[in-house]
Order: structure tokens, then sequence, then C-alpha cells
């Protein structure tokens, strides 16, 4: 049976109904995103993850996505998530290449390094949070937001100042709600702020790893990041290094503060919070889909369904972490008990996400420094429910008001 493609709706609103709707069309959907940008959604975690790994399947739209080739949806949204020339959107040896160049900024020794630093931020924020006169705060703009996006600024080197901008600008490349207009006003901005960055570097090298990555060079070729590469890597280290982290802590947090049976063993120390993250990023993973892969050759799925060459791909985490033949019938459930925890919310093969520790440290650190000083949390619902980000690609809250 064929059937006319799914339109994914932009905001992000019903992403599981939408997953429950596309399992029913087979191993791989089709859906069209925004801008008529038709792609295969995988609707099984066994079939993203073959595709993930497979090397028949690219990250380089300048070799393996036609339409793009021939000039089509440059100006739209998609051009912050594929018209970049960094590791994110490489292929083969180019890919290896620019990962050698930024795989040292993570290593676990650096990683490790990094956790007296986010425990004096979180407890400084936890202490600005305590003052609130009247007990009440919005969790993600007071301390899921703001730890992760200073670990990360302090990491690179990105002024204070230029910090506020480079959270507006990340936030507008996560919805997915704008006009061409304004993705492509957004993508001018994040030239200008990381250009300047670059530039401040190369005249004012510091101890952070913007500078480090100016000065790096491959030691066996002699090759090292172009201007482009190194601006569109630092987009891609600073955005998904904060904007992942922070959907992580506050989904973690609603979720808790919405188990309450769940959240008393983990405070009372029968269940470790190491099993709240992962169950977290099974659940309610930061990102629920992720542009874009392409089919180099045709591609035959186990039941039937055919992959034609150089049709999109989109990396379906939201779904995979809730499908039903990989977690059981009680897949949509969060149950931080549960046995098996694996999901693909950091990717999986060549791309695996390199900042996972740091990202896996964040929360390891921020969850129970905040439920240590705030043991009467809870959700604030005067309001009504926490609304989600406009996007389908992030997966958090906008908002989310607490008492404490």
């Amino acid at each position: 049976m064929t059937h006319a493609p799914h339109v994914i709706d932009p905001a992000g609103r019903g992403l599981h109904a939408e997953a429950e709707l596309l399992r029913t069309r087979g191993s791989a959907a089709l859906v069209e995103l925004p801008g008529g940008i038709r792609a295969w959604a995988p609707t099984q975690y066994t079939v993203l993850k073959q595709l993930l790994a497979d090397d028949r399947v690219s990250k380089d739209p300048n070799q393996h996505w036609p339409a793009w080739m021939n000039g089509e949806f440059r100006e739209t949204w998609v051009n912050s998530w594929v018209g970049v020339t960094n590791m994110f959107t490489a292929y083969g040896s180019n890919h290896r290449r620019l990962r050698k160049l930024i795989s040292p900024a993570f290593t676990k020794r650096r990683t490790d390094g990094l956790r007296p630093r986010i425990e004096e931020l979180a407890a400084g924020l936890l202490d600005r949070m305590a003052e609130a006169p009247d007990g009440r705060a919005d969790l993600r703009a007071a301390y899921a937001h703001p730890l992760p996006m200073q670990v990360i600024c302090e990491l690179f080197g990105l002024p204070e100042d230029r910090q506020a901008d480079a959270a507006r600008l990340i936030a507008g490349i996560m919805d997915t709600t704008v006009t061409p207009e304004q993705a492509m006003a957004v993508w001018q901005e994040v030239q200008e702020l990381l250009g300047g960055l670059v530039a401040l570097k190369r005249e004012t090298p510091a101890d952070d790893l913007t500078s480090v990555l100016i000065a790096t060079r491959d030691e066996e070729d002699g090759s090292g990041l172009t201007e482009q590469e190194l601006i569109d890597t630092l987009l891609l280290v600073i955005g998904a290094g904060h904007e992942t982290t922070v959907n992580l802590i506050g989904n973690a947090v609603q979720a808790l503060l919405s188990h309450p049976g769940q959240l008393a063993g983990v405070l009372a120390g029968e269940i470790p919070w190491s099993d709240v993250i992962e169950e977290t990023l099974r659940w309610a993973p930061s990102i629920a889909n992720l542009p874009l892969r392409y089919a180099v050759e045709d591609i035959e799925l186990p039941d039937g369904v055919k992959i034609p060459q150089g049709d999109p791909i989109l990396a379906t985490y939201a779904s995979a972490g809730r499908d039903p033949l990989r977690h059981g019938d009680d897949a949509a459930s969060f149950d931080v008990t549960r046995v098996d925890k694996e999901h693909l919310a950091f990717g999986y093969g060549v791309h695996f996400c390199v900042g996972a520790p740091l990202a896996r440290l964040e929360a390891a650190i921020a969850l129970p420094a905040l439920f240590e000083r705030f043991p009467g949390l809870a959700l604030d619902v005067s309001e009504g429910a926490a609304p989600h980000v406009e996007s389908f690609i992030g997966y958090g809250y906008s908002e989310l008001r607490v008492t404490l």
C-alpha cells in the first residue's frame, strides 16, 4: 500500500501521535517537512540504528542530495542544519578528518576536569533561585538553560556579553516554524557572531577551545580547519553543547515531578541518578528528529520498503525511544526502574555525539544538586501545563514553572 507523505507539524505538537501513525506505514514512512522537503522517517528502533551505522547513508548534501545540489531549499530553515561545513554534514574520509580535529576538545580527562566548575555554577544558580520572593521560578530560565550555556561558552571562550545573542540565535535555529526570511536572518547573524569570536581569538588567543581549534593542525597531512569549517564547527559544538543538555535537565525534572513514586525512590537512594538520565534520554530525547541524511544508493529495508538513492532520511530519535517492538507495550511510559533503557538519543555509529559524556556529566551534577537544595520542589500548574518548544527537532519545554 502506498500513502501520501505525512505532513509533519512544524511546531512539534503531537510528536508521539505522529510516530504511532507512521508505524502503521512500515519500517520507514514518507513524510513532508516544512518547506516541502520530503524525507523518509524510520519508524522502528532497529531500522534507525541500522541506518545510522550504514555506509550507504551520507550526511553530505553536496554529494548525495540531488535537490540541494540543484539549488533547492537553500534559503529555508534547513540551511542551518545541512548548509554547514563541519563534521555534522561530512561523509567518509572528510568526516574522519573533521572529527579528529574536534574530538580532543571532549576527551574524558578534559570533560572530568570540568566537574568542579559545573558544581560551582550549579550552586550559584541555585542560590539565586532560592532568593525568589514568592518561592516560584521558571526552572528552564533560572537553571536548566544558564548552566550548560555558561559551561560551553566558557569552554570555547565566548564573551559573556555575547552569550545571550548566542542563546537567541540557537533558539532561532531550533524553531522550525520560522519563515525563510527569518531563517536566513538568523543564519547571517550566526556567521557574524562566530566570525567575530574567531577574529577575537586569533588576535588575542586564550586558554579556551576556540583558540585551540584555530591553532590545530592535523599532524599526518597538515590539514586543519578552513575558516568556514571553523565557524560552522563552533556553531555545532556551542549549539549542541548546550541545547541538548537544557532539554535533558528540564525533561528529567518534569518527568520526576510527574511521577512522585519514582522520585521518592531516587531521593531515597534506591535508584541511581544515572538511571534517571538514561530513561529520560529514551523517553524524551533532547532531539526528537534530526535532519538530514541521504541514501547513497537504493536501500531496501527488511520489510521491503525501499529508500531510493538521493532521498533524505530523518533521524527519528523520539519515535525510536518509544518503539514497542524494542521496549514493549509500556514503551510510552516513563519508568526509571526499566531494565532495558537502551536509546539512540546521542546517535549511533561514526556520528555518535562527541559531547555525550559532557551532557551526562552536567545532568549528573545538576539534578541531584537541584533536589538536594529544594526537596519540596513541585510543578507549578497554576498557569496550565508547561509549554513545549515550537520545533519538531528540539524536544523540551520553553518554560517550566516550579514552586521551590
